[in-house]
């Protein structure tokens, strides 16, 4: 079984670079996974990606030192489950706004005892198809759970959501928390 690099990079000092994956062709993931960085986020929540292309993604960076992140297009129980199926091992999951949803998310993506994933390895390529021994036993333990605050209900409870046992980090979302605030930002502007 891989384990989580991402995650056991995380317990360490140094920042991990990385850079948003948006563009649906494999080949932008296979050059930048070859380009040395830490991480590198598929954006299954704006991009033009379904489930294929992620997967498709998570295959075109297994070959390098680049650790891929999923961005769930929202925090529903069966896409975490299924993104989590085809090989994921880190997700972003956005629109966190209370401790209750961040909860819900961990018990989402870990199986039981510890959370509610359906157990459906022998037809999961994150398990090679039950070919990887105690996959069942020791697939909680790669499981890295990030969430996206970016609503000022968020940023009240954010405290309470990075103190929910599982969450292994908060990513704050500027574009639509400064909207909260009545700024829409804007990146570039055509005339």
């Amino acid at each position: 079984m891989l384990e989580n690099q991402f995650k056991q990079s995380l317990a360490g000092n140094d920042p991990l670079w990385g850079l948003w994956l948006g563009l649906p062709d494999t080949s932008c993931a296979e050059i930048c996974g070859g380009a040395g960085f830490d991480w590198v986020l598929i954006d299954g929540e704006h991009a033009s990606f379904d489930l294929t292309n992620i997967k498709f993604h998570l295959q075109a960076l297994a070959p390098y030192n680049t650790s891929p992140i999923v961005r769930a297009e929202d925090a529903n129980p069966t896409l975490i489950k299924r993104l989590l199926d085809i090989g994921a091992q880190t997700l972003l999951v956005p629109m966190i706004n209370t401790a209750e949803q961040a909860e819900n998310v961990v018990k989402s993506a870990l199986y039981p005892p510890l959370g509610t994933r359906g157990i459906g390895s022998a037809l999961a390529r994150a398990s090679q198809w039950n070919r990887i021994p105690q996959y069942l036993h020791r697939a909680n333990d790669q499981i890295c759970i990030l969430v996206q605050v970016e609503t000022k209900e968020a940023i009240e409870n954010i405290e309470a959501i990075a103190a929910v046992e599982g969450i292994d980090g908060i990513f704050i979302g500027p574009s639509d928390l400064s909207a909260q605030w009545g700024t829409l930002a804007t990146l570039v502007t055509l005339k």
